[in-house]
C-alpha cells in the first residue's frame, strides 16, 4: 500500500509558510502501515495541480491532498480534484448546516462562495471538519487511485486526519505491516568511516535498513524494519543492533532521536552517584554550562572553576607554578594539575580539565585547536589526552567539551565493566 502526499499553495512554495502538513501526515500514515514514497508542493494553479494529481495517481494506491479546500478564488483543489474524476461536486447538509449556523450566531451575512466549503466529490465518503467548515472526503475508486482531501490549516487537518480519516484508511486497507526504526547514536567516528565499517552489513541487509545521519559533531544510524507487529520488528532490529556494536560499539553511547551525549553521561554520573567537578582554562565554562543543561545535574556538580589566566590556575586549582613555566599551560602535565586540583579542591569523585588554543592566534607555539584534557577518576591515576580540533574559536571549543564528554564516558563504561 502505497500513498503520495500532495500540499497545494503558493504560500509554501514561496515560503511563507512551513508544510508542517505533510511532516504530521507521514507520521500517521507511517503508524497505519502505509508507505509513502513521494510528497510534493504544488501552488493554486488548476493545469499544474491537475498534472500532479494525474503523475500522483499513476504511481500510487493512495493520493492525500492538503490544502485549497476553502472559499476563495485560488481554492480550487476540490474542483480540480473532481474534474480529474470526470464527477460532479455535492453538498454535505451537515457541512452546510454547520457554516449556515456559525454565520446566523456571529451576525454576520454568508456570500455565496462560503457554500463552496460545503462541497465534495460524488461518491466520496465526507470527512466532518471539528475546528472549521471546509468539508473533507474520501474518495475510493475502482480503476485509480484513492484519494483523501483534507484542509490546509493545521488545527483543521490534524483533527480530521486522526478523527476521521485515520480510521477510515485503516478499515478500507485492513491491518498493513508498519515501519519500525531505532536511532543508535555514535560519537568519536565520522559518517564516511562509520559507513565505511559497517558496509558489508549494509549491503547484506535485505530485512533492515539502516540509514546514517551526520550531525553537528556526532552520527546516527536509523535502523528500520517493516513488519505486522512491532515485537516482529524488534527481533530483526535487535540482531543487526548487536552485529553494529560488535564492529563499532566503542563509538556507541546511546539511543533515541532526542538523546545526547551529556545527557547520557550526567545521566550514568547520577546513577552511579559519582559527583563531578571541572576546571576551564580555553572552553572558559563551556563545559559546566554544557552539563548544566542536564535536569538533576545538581545531585552530583557542586561547581567548579574557570581558570583562564595562569594565575587564576595555580591560585584556584593549586597547579604549581614550576609546572606552568616548565612546561607551560597548553601541555600534558597542566592537565593533569588541574584536573587533580579541581577534583580536591570540591573534594569529588571526578575532575575533567581543560586547556589549549582556541584560536585564533598561536599560544606556546602551539596551533588552534590544539587541546589537553585531563581526568581523575576516583582513585585511578590522573590521566590527559591531545586532541587536535579544525575549526573556528567556537567549533574548537564546543569539540573539546564533547571529547571531555566522551572521555568522561569511556571512563564510566570501564568502571561498570570493573564491576561485572
Amino acid at each position: 500500500m502505497q500513498a503520495e502526499i500532495i500540499a497545494v499553495g503558493t504560500e509554501i512554495l514561496l515560503g511563507q509558510i512551513t508544510n508542517t502538513n505533510s511532516t504530521y501526515i507521514a507520521q500517521g500514515l507511517a503508524e497505519l502501515g502505509i508507505d509513502s514514497y513521494y510528497q510534493t508542493v504544488v501552488g493554486d494553479n488548476p493545469q499544474r495541480l491537475s498534472a500532479v494529481i494525474e503523475i500522483a495517481a499513476q504511481r500510487n494506491d493512495l493520493v492525500i491532498l492538503t490544502g485549497g479546500l476553502g472559499p476563495t478564488k485560488d481554492d480550487l483543489t476540490k474542483q480540480t480534484l473532481a474534474q480529474y474524476l470526470n464527477v460532479a461536486l455535492v453538498e454535505s447538509p451537515s457541512a452546510m448546516q454547520k457554516i449556515t449556523a456559525w454565520f446566523a450566531t456571529n451576525g454576520k451575512t454568508m456570500t455565496a462562495n462560503n457554500r463552496l466549503q460545503a462541497l465534495y466529490p460524488d461518491g466520496a465518503v465526507p470527512l466532518t471538519n471539528h475546528n472549521g467548515m471546509a468539508v473533507g472526503a474520501f474518495y475510493q475508486s475502482v480503476d485509480s487511485a484513492d484519494f483523501l482531501l483534507l484542509p490546509g490549516p493545521p488545527r483543521e487537518l490534524t483533527m480530521m486526519f486522526d478523527t476521521e480519516a485515520k480510521p477510515k484508511l485503516a478499515a478500507a486497507y485492513g491491518r498493513q505491516a508498519q515501519i519500525y526504526s531505532r536511532v543508535m547514536r555514535f560519537y568519536g567516528i565520522s559518517e564516511s568511516e562509520l559507513v565505511t565499517k559497517l558496509q558489508p552489513l549494509i549491503d547484506g541487509q535485505t530485512k533492515v535498513t539502516i540509514a546514517p545521519y551526520a550531525k553537528t559533531n556526532e552520527v546516527t544510524l536509523r535502523l528500520s524494519a517493516q513488519a505486522v507487529t512491532e515485537r516482529v520488528a524488534k527481533t530483526m532490529i535487535d540482531t543487526v543492533d548487536q552485529q553494529i556494536k560488535a564492529c563499532v560499539g566503542t563509538f556507541f553511547y546511546g539511543y533515541g532521536d532526542d538523546n545526547s551525549l551529556v545527557t547520557t553521561v550526567i545521566k550514568q554520573m547520577i546513577a552511579a552517584k559519582l559527583s563531578l567537578t571541572a576546571a576551564e582554562s580555553l572552553t572558559a565554562g563551556l563545559f559546566q554550562s554544557t552539563i548544566g543543561s542536564v535536569s538533576g545535574v545538581s545531585a552530583i556538580f557542586p561547581g567548579g572553576f574557570v581558570t583562564y589566566a595562569n594565575e587564576a590556575k595555580h591560585q584556584l586549582v593549586n597547579v604549581p607554578q614550576a609546572i606552568i613555566d616548565t612546561d607551560g599551560v597548553v601541555s600534558k602535565t597542566t592537565a593533569q594539575a588541574m584536573a587533580m586540583g579541581a577534583k580536591k579542591q570540591l573534594n569529588t569523585a571526578v575532575g575533567v580539565s581543560f586547556t589549549g588554543v582556541a584560536g585564533p592566534g598561536t599560544l606556546e607555539g602551539q596551533v588552534a585547536g590544539t587541546v589537553w584534557i585531563g581526568l581523575a577518576y576516583r582513585n585511578q591515576p590522573v590521566v590527559a589526552h591531545q586532541y587536535h580540533f579544525a575549526g573556528n574559536r567556537q567549533q574548537i571549543r564546543e569539540r573539546s567539551v564533547m571529547a571531555g564528554l566522551d572521555l568522561l564516558r569511556h571512563a564510566l563504561n570501564a568502571d561498570m565493566d570493573l564491576k561485572k
